[in-house]
């Protein structure tokens, strides 16, 4: 037997009481189609990436469950029909593999050991501008020069 991993987003229009009873009609036919239950996890009401059925947000369960291969394609076939599911997907799933939790980050970033590139073009631009006006500034003393040498 494969694990497997139902993620689905409910409608967040319906209220508490049919949106509990149709995570529970999925678990039903996870069991009727010859899987075993596994933990069920609820991430909550979260806004969509695009609007779906004229809806911006929806709630976001994950039930994991053990069963024969045949089980993700009839479960897809009745998923496809349910009311107030407005998306779903089953995936196989390794044994390692962990529901995360999305307002965990386990992001790292990299240590800032050098300037970055933008910041060295910067300085050496500000270095050259500090060049050229001292290089202008000798030009204009000896302009100064030669005119009063002329004057005289």
């Amino acid at each position: 037997m494969a694990k497997y991993e139902l993620a689905m987003v409910v409608n967040a229009k319906i209220d508490d009481e049919k949106r509990v009873a149709v995570v529970k009609r999925a678990k039903a036919y996870i069991e009727r189609f010859g899987a075993t239950l596994g933990s069920t996890t609820e991430w909550g009401r979260k806004r969509l990436a695009y609007e779906i059925q004229k809806m911006h947000e929806g709630y976001f369960y994950f039930i994991r469950f053990e069963g024969p291969t045949t089980a993700p394609n009839e479960l897809e076939q009745t998923m496809r029909i349910m009311d107030n599911v407005l998306r779903y997907l089953i995936v196989r799933i390794d044994d390692e593999a962990e529901i995360g939790d999305p307002n965990e980050t386990d992001v790292t970033l990299p240590e800032e050991t050098e300037e970055a590139p933008a910041e060295e073009a910067a300085e050496e631009a500000a270095e050259a501008v500090e060049e050229a006006a001292e290089v202008v500034e000798e030009a204009a003393e000896e302009v100064k020069a030669a005119e009063e040498a002329v004057q005289e």
